[in-house]
């Protein structure tokens, strides 16, 4: 009897302290390192509980993945997406092997065509797959394709306090990708307002023409038309664009596009926004649509806007910018980094600042409001290592999302390529440094590495009410983002009632996988023709009604059976 309690004693003391050791595990913010250092242990039960998320991995383990690479991200020292500075980092800190199935450079949607096609023909699928969230579809077909596995319980388990506590800032960051109640995708989080629109104007234009900054758009069309034929740098009238925008894809993006001139009717397109009657209504379908594509033709036919806008993508927008030939484009705040800093290589003189958004004749002024969220983590259902993926980001979440005065990365990341060091020891920045600065953090495994929502733009209201930058997101912004960014961030915030949120953000309703191309394709059809003259404006009417019949009311109902169910 005695040797029985005593076993059954045992296993008691081992059952607690098993219990410690995970909750040990659970309440550490990167690894295991309190659990082995702090908690009294057990060598057989530590040998078989023991957690497998580790600091660094020996012998080394893999995560394979794909890239879409952004034409704009660059390269150095004959470096690639898939061998660079940060993934010799990985492996060295981390004992991490980022390996790449394939890479494509990501123009005319080259990564999403890829994607489907390796969907169709059963090609192998990545360890850890980054997709942007402005394809919900392909988003959704992923997810239903079987190769990728739940995440919910791998991020309760394994993700660090800074990086959930970044995700309750917005809990609805998770909803497009939950199926059956279950989480089948990680939100990689964006800055707050980080692609609010305001407008850049050629503030040396204005001045040299006496004007100030428009704040309507009946100010803003004397502004046009003054710097088209009376263009103060001697530019003849068919060498300027006044108004540097562009629709190839899509009317709602992140820079150079129109959706600002529906706002100032009412309304935003392609995305959800809520009516008067707290339902979601498609902004493409709003009567204030019919307003905005009526002065965009009157802007098109006095030669405001580009001929070739129904052509141009969001960096073409930038061309005319840069060139000096533009007056204004649309865009962050963050433009006057890049792609404005640009300018002066081509016009000394040139100086861009930030203004308000114009407002329409009852006083209305809109934009598209910012995600939380710009894309997903989806994990191969067949990854052997999948918490191998929380040691890596729950260290960017720990260390380089907002790293401290005095850590490790508080003057950059990686020396020789976002920052170096001059004679004196002190950091240079942009084009001091050897051979360029590049912008590293779109070489990690997770898009543009990890941010937290609020930490920039707090920062930003602290700079432009000219606090000395000491933290590594306050001298990045300072040294890095153009020195109007702190400006502009204060011009956004001036008018914080003008973004409109899409309100949907759940996943692609049924109707939606069968009919939204299609839903699309006419709508951008038909307003490319109304803009261009080849269609009367009353042809936005014929294409609600036949939007509505072809299977928009319908994906409006599911739409709105969703809204209701999360409210």
């Amino acid at each position: 009897m005695l040797s029985t309690v005593k076993k059954q004693l045992f296993l008691v003391l081992s059952l607690i302290l098993v219990i410690t050791a995970l909750t040990a595990c659970g309440s550490s913010k990167t690894n295991d390192k309190t659990a082995s250092s702090e908690t009294p242990v057990n060598n057989e039960v530590a040998a078989t509980e023991e957690s497998a998320l580790k600091d660094k991995y020996d012998p080394a383990v893999t995560i394979t993945t794909a890239w879409g690479v952004d034409p704009a991200v660059q390269f150095k020292n004959g470096e690639t997406i898939e061998n660079n500075v940060a993934t010799k980092w990985a492996l060295d800190t981390f004992g991490i092997e980022i390996k790449s199935l394939w890479s494509v450079t990501d123009t005319n949607n080259a990564f999403a065509t890829k994607l489907r096609l390796a969907m169709s023909s059963g090609q192998k699928m990545p360890d850890v797959l980054v997709v942007g969230n402005n394809d919900k579809q392909l988003v959704s077909d992923l997810v239903e394709s079987g190769y990728f596995r739940e995440v919910g319980s791998l991020f309760d388990k394994y993700a660090n306090d800074t990086w959930k506590k970044s995700m309750e800032l917005d809990p609805s960051v998770w909803n497009p990708y939950m199926k059956d109640g279950e989480k089948m995708g990680i939100p990689v989080l964006d800055y707050a307002y980080n692609n609010d629109y305001i407008l850049w104007i050629r503030q040396d234009w204005l001045d040299k023409l006496n004007m100030k900054a428009p704040t309507t758009l009946e100010e803003l069309e004397a502004v046009m038309e003054a710097f088209k034929n009376n263009n103060p740098d001697g530019l003849a009238p068919d060498k300027v664009v006044p108004l540097s925008i562009g629709f190839k894809s899509s009317m709602n993006t992140w820079m150079g596009d129109p959706s600002w001139v529906f706002g100032a009717f009412g309304t935003i397109p392609q995305q959800w926004n809520e009516g008067t009657d707290q339902t979601l209504e498609y902004g493409s379908v709003n009567p204030g649509m019919k307003q905005g594509l009526q002065k965009l033709n009157e802007w098109y036919t006095k030669g405001y806007i580009p001929k070739e806008a129904a052509l141009w993508d969001e960096n073409k927008t930038a061309e005319p910018a840069v060139a000096g030939t533009a007056g204004i484009i649309p865009g962050p705040y963050w433009m006057s980094g890049w792609p404005l800093v640009d300018t002066a290589k081509n016009v000394k003189d040139a100086v861009w600042k930030p203004i308000a958004l114009p407002m329409g004749a009852d006083g209305k002024a809109g934009r598209h409001g910012t995600s939380f969220s710009s894309a997903v983590v989806l994990i191969n259902k067949d990854m052997k290592n999948p918490e191998a993926f929380f040691t890596y980001e729950n260290y960017m979440y720990d260390n380089i999302a907002n790293p401290q005065v005095g850590s490790q990365y508080d003057i950059g990341i990686f020396k020789g390529y976002d920052y170096d060091l001059d004679a004196n020891g002190n950091p240079v920045y942009l084009d001091d440094v050897p051979g360029g600065e590049v912008n590293v953090v779109r070489y990690f495994l997770v898009r543009d590495g990890a941010r937290i929502p609020d930490a920039q733009m707090k920062a930003l209201m602290e700079l432009a009410d000219g606090k000395t930058p000491e933290t590594r997101v306050e001298k990045d912004l300072a040294n890095n983002f153009g020195k109007e960014t702190p400006a502009a961030a204060k011009v956004v915030m001036s008018q914080p009632d003008a973004s409109y949120m899409d309100m949907f953000t759940g996943p692609t309703t049924e109707t939606m996988k069968t009919k939204w191309d299609y839903l699309k394709k006419i709508e951008l059809q038909t307003f490319n023709e109304i803009i261009y003259g080849q269609k009367p404006l009353d042809a936005f009417d014929s294409f609600v009604a036949n939007w509505k019949k072809s299977g928009g009311e319908q994906v409006t109902k599911e739409v709105n059976e969703w809204y209701s169910s999360v409210k």
